[in-house]
């Protein structure tokens, strides 16, 4: 069991946490993370291209000339896509791209980011995320202090107003609850700051 120093936000170590060996000391399995990685972005896909095909160009219905006696190709309509101006022949048409991908590996890949972040010295645990009013420069100085001067993902538990509102405008910062962490927003991001009481809940939520 991973026992993690706990510190505050002046960078001063006020005690420890233990968590659990299933969830922050799980063997990384790097397949899994692509899948999930692949199946957040399916998901986060427009789909919205769309191409006209030959009944939905502008243009006339009206054969050009007439079939045979004239020398020339047959040809029916104007709106064919052999012509300029034509419709689109197989173009991309509104889709949904995401798929579903199965809980158990959803969860593996979870565990396996956590364990990663945490073995690479990426996942620092703080008490409380107490801040006395809500200024994006009070939380930015909270963050140097704690050297996490690049992308940072923020998970707390609760509705803290003053984090939200302090931290929203940031740069490379964001902020979820405890229940919203994903493996992509992990990833993506070169430090995690996790309240106690976050790491706690997902300790014991993931473990079981």
């Amino acid at each position: 069991m991973p026992s993690v120093d706990v510190i505050d936000l002046s960078n001063k170590k006020v005690g420890t946490v233990d968590l659990a060996d299933a969830v922050f000391a799980a063997p990384v399995n790097e397949d899994l993370l692509y899948e999930a990685v692949r199946h957040h972005l399916a998901g986060t896909r427009r789909g919205t291209a769309s191409t006209k095909t030959r009944h939905e160009v502008a243009g006339s219905g009206k054969k050009l000339w007439k079939q045979k006696g004239t020398g020339r190709a047959r040809v029916g309509s104007i709106r064919s896509p052999l012509w300029r101006h034509g419709g689109t022949t197989h173009g991309p048409q509104p889709r949904d791209y995401s798929y579903h991908l199965p809980r158990k590996m959803q969860l593996g890949a979870l565990k396996s980011a956590l364990s990663a972040k945490l073995r690479d010295g990426e996942l620092r645990v703080v008490n409380q995320f107490t801040l006395a009013e809500a200024k994006s420069k009070a939380m930015r100085k909270a963050l140097d202090t704690l050297d996490a001067k690049r992308t940072v993902l923020l998970v707390d538990n609760g509705d803290n107003r003053n984090l939200q509102l302090s931290s929203r405008n940031l740069a490379g910062v964001k902020l979820v609850p405890s229940r919203d962490v994903n493996v992509y927003d992990l990833l993506a991001h070169s430090q995690v700051l996790m309240s106690e009481t976050a790491a706690k809940k997902l300790s014991e939520a993931l473990a079981s």
